[in-house]
């Protein structure tokens, strides 16, 4: 049952840095939220009003506090755990929409952070759809790019560009054919991919929403309006961002997960390409029925939100690495960010690591051009701190890592 908790002046509800899988609503009183600005370290609060919810992303996300909240006027909070929590959100439409798009709009704040710090911002979408082909084409990833070709000639049939961009279009085209007929090797993907779809999408009411995808084609655009979201049924989807010219893989989405959802709730532009790795069949939902999808279904909604919630912390984590100044501590906690996301299976005394990833991949991670990731790598390999091999790195000792880190950002 949820508990009201009187709480008086001073007090602390919980501090930065606890585990604590409790989620409030403020009755009575005053709270402060406090914690640090990422970018300038300096302080910043928030007042949460009677009637407003805190702690809800670290207690559904099970992650640590990310404020303190003080008590600054004698207050009444009710204390719910998260399965009361959740009841109350699947009860109520009107909470369900306003707390999708809260957390909607933090994930666009930090995402745009993320890109002004890594100067990556555009002038506008079309040019931004164009500079995502581009990269595509470099990379000679014709299918992918004649796909965002194509997108931009239906989304901007009147542009002064279109002639050139068609040119572009028929050229990667042809490209994609000439690959095609060269190799079939394309469709790599395994679409017994772990995971599966929720059981109310495998009902004959959602065939029609049903769509498949091609291995490498583009599902939506990094930078094009946004009007629909997508549920994978089977396959893997690619994550790809467009970095000052450069495509950079993010994730692996699997059979089971949204992905498209932020556009909708926010009315921005896409943050990134969405293409099949190997064959895909996805249920795609338009703006219009997304409201009476999510509010009809609560068990969705929560996954929305519980999602919302990871990709937050997460996207915060990796601004926390670009604001780094000192390249080896940046490189440093880049090897600290993957051992957070890959616990390591041996024994605490064990402090070997091994992440499979590249040199590339860290250069993505550290927000760092190719040659000066080679560079700072380097460094770390003549103190015999890590070895370098093609697909993967190992890390002698996670611990110097973190007081690598540590003593290089001046940490106490």
């Amino acid at each position: 049952m949820p508990k009201a908790i009187q709480y008086s002046k001073g007090s602390i509800i919980y501090f930065e840095g606890d585990r604590d899988d409790r989620i409030f609503i403020l009755q009575r009183g005053m709270v402060l939220l406090s914690s640090t600005d990422i970018e300038s370290n300096e302080p910043v609060s928030e007042q949460v009003k009677a009637g407003e919810f805190f702690g809800v992303k670290s207690a559904l996300g099970h992650f640590q506090r990310e404020e303190t909240a003080t008590v600054v006027q004698d207050a009444i909070a009710v204390s719910l755990t998260v399965q009361e929590f959740e009841l109350m959100f699947s009860n109520n439409k009107q909470l369900i929409m306003k707390m999708l798009r809260v957390f909607s709009n933090q994930l666009r704040q930090i995402h745009r952070k993320t890109e002004s710090i890594l100067n990556n911002v555009m002038e506008d979408q079309q040019t931004g759809m164009l500079a995502v082909a581009k990269a595509f084409y470099e990379d000679e990833m014709y299918r992918s790019a004649c796909d965002v070709y194509l997108k931009f000639l239906k989304r901007y049939p009147d542009t002064v560009r279109k002639d050139e961009v068609a040119k572009l279009y028929a050229d990667a085209k042809l490209r994609s054919e000439r690959s095609a007929q060269r190799s079939k090797l394309m469709d790599v993907s395994d679409n017994s991919s772990e995971g599966s779809s929720l059981p109310i999408f495998s009902l004959p009411a959602f065939e029609r929403f049903k769509k498949v995808y091609e291995p490498g084609q583009v599902i939506i655009a990094e930078h094009e309006p946004g009007d629909c979201f997508y549920l994978i049924q089977s396959g893997n989807v690619q994550l790809v961002k467009c970095v000052n010219g450069s495509s950079k893989n993010l994730d692996i989405l699997k059979p089971g997960e949204f992905f498209g959802e932020m556009a909708i709730l926010d009315k921005s532009p896409r943050s990134a390409t969405c293409m099949a790795a190997g064959r895909v069949e996805c249920l795609e939902f338009n703006k219009e029925n997304f409201e009476i999808l999510i509010t009809g279904n609560p068990q969705i909604a929560l996954i929305l939100l519980k999602l919302f919630c990871k990709r937050i912390y997460d996207q915060k984590r990796r601004f926390r690495i670009l604001v780094v100044k000192d390249l080896q501590a940046r490189l440093a906690d880049v090897f600290l960010m993957l051992d957070e996301m890959n616990p390591a299976a041996a024994s605490k005394a064990d402090k070997v690591r091994r992440f499979n990833v590249t040199v590339s991949d860290i250069a993505h991670w550290a927000g760092l051009s190719l040659d000066v990731t080679r560079d700072e790598i380097n460094r770390l390999i003549e103190k015999r701190k890590i070895e370098v091999y093609d697909t993967y790195v190992i890390v002698h000792n996670i611990d110097e890592m973190k007081r690598m880190y540590d003593t290089r950002t001046q940490i106490r």
